[in-house]
Parts: C-alpha cells; structure tokens; sequence
C-alpha cells in the first residue's frame, strides 16, 4: 500500500471514493466540505481472483474504521470488469458491484455517467453505464474547474486523453472500444506496459535494432532508470520478479534488445532509456494530436495531469507551448497530499462529485 499520510484518526460525515482498476484499488476521503482528507492506494491483481479486492477492501477498512460505519457512503467508479477473470464486461460489474455492496453495505453507488449514481441491483442491467467510466467522473469534474482544457491521465497501464470544452466533457467516444478508436484511449502507462508494446525498433548506440518481443522488461524499468517514477507509485512486480534498482533495470532493458547490462556503460542505459521515454511519448502526443485535431479551440488550451505518469503530462505541455495544470492543485489539495490526488485522480472525483450531489440535495430539501 501507498497512501498520502498517516491514517486521519476521525472523518465523521467523510464520502469514501473508489475507483476499482484491474491492478489497483484507490480510494480518497472527502469531508461534507468536499476537503481532500485522505488518500490511499493498493495494488489489487484483479485478474488472480476476487479474493484479492476482498483482501484490499478489508485494508482499507482497516486504515479508515469510519469508512465500516452503516453511515458511511461510499461512491465507487472502475475499471476492473475488463480483466480476464470475468467471462465478460457484464459479469465483471455485477461481481465487483456485488463484492462491495456485501463489504461496505446499504449506501455504496456507483458512478454511471449521466444516468447518475446506481445501486449494486440497477448495475446489472446498465452495466453499460458503470463499466469503465473513471476517465469520464475525473473529466466531469474537471470541467467544472476548468471549461476548456485537455485532461490527459497517465497511470500505471493506460492513458486517458480527455477534450474538455465550454465547461462540458468534449469526448467522441464513451466505451474502451470506441475511445480505442478516436485515441482517446492509449493502452500504455508508465509501470506495467511491456516495452515490446511501446516500440519494435529501438536506437542503440549508433544502430536501429529490433526488439525482443518478450515480456523483458517494463516502462518501470525506464522510469526507475531515468529516475521518474516515484517507489511509491512502483507497486506490481518487475518482469522478472527481481529487484526493482536501477542495476535491475538496465539488466532487463538489456535484454530488450539481446545483450546484458556489462556491455555497455551505465550513461548508455540511461541513453536508452530515455530513447524509450521518447518513444512512449510520442505515441501519446500523436494521439492527444488526433484528439485535438477535431476540437481546433483546444489547440493552445492547458493540459490537466493526473495519474503517476503525469510527468509526462508536463513534457507535453513543454513541448507544445502549453500551460500545465496538476489536478493535485486544481483539487485544492495541499502538500504532499496534492501528488496522490494527482495519481489517484478518478477517486477523489468521484467523492467530490458525490459530496457535491449530496450538497445539492441539501440545499433543495432546504427550500421546499
């Protein structure tokens, strides 16, 4: 587990937020102000069973004993129906809404785009509006802090691209498969994408060479070794289950392209690591250019990073000419505690999101 700070000792009327991945499960509290409280992350290997979203939740319980109470209300958005342990997208919901409701009881819902928050019993017959809809509650959120902007998330397997204009969520595209298509969706992040995705030909030294399409290696390794990706966003096993050092690294990244890491220095590791780095980026420049090509106002608007790889995010921005805007700092969230809202960006939008719809149910029971 990762998490921001020391588990907050009270969090009376706090909105748990959750967004449930196939790798990891992160989770946010949120005050009846909508104030960042907390933060948190696990690593969550959806994909070996549901007794590992069991495991975390009961982790989670543990870091935050409020969030067991029968009061607690919990907002819960994911991803996680897409691994292959479920026969389809369906099952997925239906399993992971079920898991939940069962551990954190009567007031869980989950964020189902414009048709609002359902109950664990409305998600199997509109699963369609539950599944994968993260990327959209952080760009939903976005939009009311920033009303024209990109959003570009980077995290641990993927990157979501999100136009945003007039205040309102600008996407072509609403599943995985046609955010595939548009570009809005790029299945590449920054800890568990094998490299042998991200390139088939590399340059080395002073040649352009094939790479090894084997699981050698990983864009941690790259990051580990250019020195970017924080430990502890670094949560799932290396390639090959050895250490995660930089020494490590170079030896897996060597074998990318059939040598070891003795032939050559460890300036020309880092050579090739940032070559990767380069590749990486500019896959994802060329589909945030594919976006944007169709929203011609959006073409100097700021770029909005969140996820641990939102570095990137900022090279981007860098070398576009464009401002860069944290959803850390955009969340008015302090200190260290801005970074894991950054990183754990569709979370911390859907409690607020949820703190907000619960605000304005106040308020109207107050007018009539």
């Amino acid at each position: 587990m990762s998490a921001v700070r020391e588990t907050a000792s009270a969090l009376p009327g706090a909105v748990f937020g959750w967004d449930v991945g196939g790798a990891h499960v992160k989770v946010c509290a949120v005050d009846a102000t909508g104030a960042v409280l907390d933060v948190a992350q696990w690593a969550c290997p959806l994909w070996q069973g549901l007794d590992h979203l069991e495991h975390t939740i009961g982790l989670v319980l543990e870091r935050w004993p409020e969030a067991a109470q029968p009061a607690a209300r919990h907002a819960v958005t994911m991803t996680g129906e897409m691994v292959d342990l479920f026969h389809d997208r369906a099952e997925g919901v239906r399993e992971i809404a079920g898991t939940l409701a069962r551990r954190l009881g009567r007031n869980v819902r989950f964020y189902a785009n414009d048709a609002g928050w359902f109950t664990e019993a409305q998600c199997a017959a509109g699963w369609r509006s539950v599944a994968s809809a993260n990327w959209l509650a952080t760009a939903r959120w976005v939009a009311t802090r920033v009303p024209d902007a990109v959003l570009v998330d980077i995290g641990s397997t993927t990157t979501d691209i999100v136009p945003i204009a007039g205040g309102n969520v600008a996407a072509r595209a609403t599943t995985d498969a046609g955010r595939l298509a548009t570009g809005e969706l790029v299945y590449q992040g920054v800890v568990r994408t094998p490299l042998c995705g991200v390139a088939h030909r590399i340059e080395f030294g002073d040649a352009c060479v094939n790479v090894m399409n084997e699981w050698f290696a990983t864009t941690a390794d790259v990051y580990r070794v250019t020195g970017e990706l924080e430990p502890l966003y670094d949560l799932h096993p290396s390639a090959d289950h050895g250490p995660k050092t930089v020494a490590a690294s170079e030896a897996r990244l060597a074998r990318m392209i059939g040598r070891d890491a003795h032939e050559a220095s460890h300036e020309a590791w880092r050579r090739f690591a940032l070559q990767w780095r380069a590749l990486q980026l500019r896959e994802i420049g060329a589909n945030l250019a594919r976006v944007v090509v169709l929203k011609p106002g959006l073409a100097k608007a700021p770029l909005v990073g969140a996820g641990c790889g939102r570095f990137l995010v900022a090279a981007l921005a860098r070398d576009e000419a464009r401002s860069y805007v944290d959803f850390g700092t955009l969340a008015g969230v302090p200190g260290h505690c801005a970074d894991w809202a950054a990183t754990c960006a569709p979370s911390v939008a859907v409690a607020l999101l949820a703190s907000q719809d619960t605000e304005q149910r106040e308020r109207l029971r107050g007018a009539a």
